[in-house]
């Protein structure tokens, strides 16, 4: 386990002072007292995952107390190599108060790792056999705690393999959920963003008669295990080139496709987005925790992932034995579409989308009508190869121009123009789904900023 080591005086002296300050809070507050730290065997009190151990189990009291209703009267915390500390005095019963911090004791999977401990107004610490409940169990086997460790029948390695796979396993967990909890909300935000020119929304199915809100709605909830697995899949292969992620990936693409068409009955609402989520989500896997907050470093990872994309899937492709719209596109045009948007880390999200939608919201716009905006903005700035699909490749530069026009009319949202603009739109059966996919993306990444 890494980590500074910590000398045996100082474990001592750590003791000493926190005896101290709990005597002084029990003084000043005449309170409860919860005290908080973390049971951790051997030489090693401290680093970044026993941290976010700690952090997690003091969001779990804090939820907890906040839950019941229970009042805060002073908080502190304490972080140095000697371990991490938490005092809460509390203006509640310490029995009462025992009953919940044993049960997130006991009902986290990490829980065993958490020693919360509560003192009454004098000082004595409420016992677990004083509520009737069992002894915490040894963190390597099922017997009794105290019996192991006064029989050190687990050595100090052991101890300490077994706390970091606990905190590893528990974390890879929650944040491939995280991920997939997010993707999930993005798409869900995507479409219900309204109005959108030609696209499934709150008012209509636009230029989509085979689909609506509805149809989205039952394909995302069917690929939330997809986006999980995807994360994972990043975790799991992030020691090995990025290239060989996303061949993983793909495979696990190709099977959500048929979830996604079994969950509507053979309609294509996410095919894009099971591209492009499903690498975003495989750069976080590959990527840590602390750096889902920068967008930068999630695109590089996706750009990583996907090198030499466009000549793999395109080589030797021409126009007399192109199969697909995206090969006779990139054979007649040299449009790459959504994997050249891919292996250059996805620049319209970074530099037109996420901006446009962060410039609007600081303006006090709604998320709704930043999201409007923001995929304007991704419309003028990504090739939309929908929108050719369904038209032509001049009626869509054509449409772009038309959109640059408006948008230098009205820098921000407006809810007629834009309803004009669908309308227009509609009538014209065109429809930018890859835009929409980009701007799925643009909340994710902003979500993932919030969350810090």
């Amino acid at each position: 386990m890494e980590g500074i080591t910590v000398l045996l005086p100082e474990m001592l002296e750590a003791r000493e002072q926190r005896c101290w300050r709990q005597q002084a809070l029990l003084g000043q507050f005449r309170c409860p007292l919860i005290s908080f730290t973390m049971n951790i065997a051997g030489p090693i009190k401290n680093n970044s995952l026993i941290l976010r151990g700690f952090q997690e189990g003091m969001c779990l009291l804090r939820q907890t107390l906040e839950q019941n209703g229970i009042p805060i009267l002073h908080a502190e915390e304490k972080r140095e190599n000697t371990g991490n500390e938490a005092f809460f005095a509390v203006g509640f019963s310490a029995v009462s108060l025992k009953k919940l911090t044993a049960e997130i004791e006991d009902s986290c999977p990490i829980g065993r790792l958490f020693d919360m401990d509560v003192l009454n107004a004098d000082g004595r610490q409420v016992s677990r056999t004083e509520l009737g409940l069992p002894g915490r169990t040894c963190l390597c086997c099922d017997h009794p705690a105290k019996e192991c460790a006064r029989s050190r029948t687990h050595s100090v390695p052991e101890l300490q393999a077994k706390t970091e796979q606990l905190l590893r396993e528990y974390f890879q967990k929650a944040d491939a959920q995280r991920a997939a909890q997010l993707a999930c909300q993005s798409l869900l935000y995507e479409v219900c963003t309204t109005p959108k020119p030609g696209l499934v929304d709150c008012s209509n199915s636009g230029s989509h008669s085979d689909m609506d809100i509805f149809t989205f709605m039952a394909s995302t909830s069917a690929l939330w295990p997809y986006f999980e697995e995807c994360t994972r899949i990043g975790m799991e292969t992030a020691a090995l080139e990025a290239p060989f992620t996303f061949q993983q990936l793909r495979r696990a693409g190709m099977q959500a496709e048929r979830t996604m068409n079994a969950a509507t009955g053979g309609v294509n609402t996410h095919k894009g987005a099971v591209f492009s989520m499903g690498i975003l989500c495989g750069a976080l896997g590959r990527i840590d925790r602390s750096q889902w907050a920068a967008p930068e470093i999630i695109l590089k990872e996706c750009a990583a992932m996907t090198k030499g994309l466009v000549e793999q899937d395109f080589n030797g492709i021409t126009l007399e034995n192109a199969q697909t719209v995206g090969q006779r596109l990139y054979a007649q045009h040299q449009i790459t579409g959504v994997r050249g948007q891919a292996e250059a880390g996805f620049p319209a999200v970074l530099n037109a989308g996420l901006p446009t939608l962060e410039q609007a919201l600081a303006k006090g716009l709604s998320l709704n009508d930043a999201g409007c905006n923001a995929l304007l903005a991704l419309m003028t700035t990504a090739t939309d190869t929908n929108l050719i699909a369904r038209s032509s490749r001049s009626t869509q530069l054509k449409t772009v121009e038309q959109v640059k026009a408006l948008r230098e009319w009205h820098t921000f949202f407006d809810r007629e123009l834009m309803e004009w603009l669908d309308g227009e739109f509609i009538r014209q059966n065109l429809s930018p789904g890859g835009s929409a996919d980009l701007l799925a993306m643009t909340y994710f990444l902003y979500f993932l900023k919030e969350e810090g």
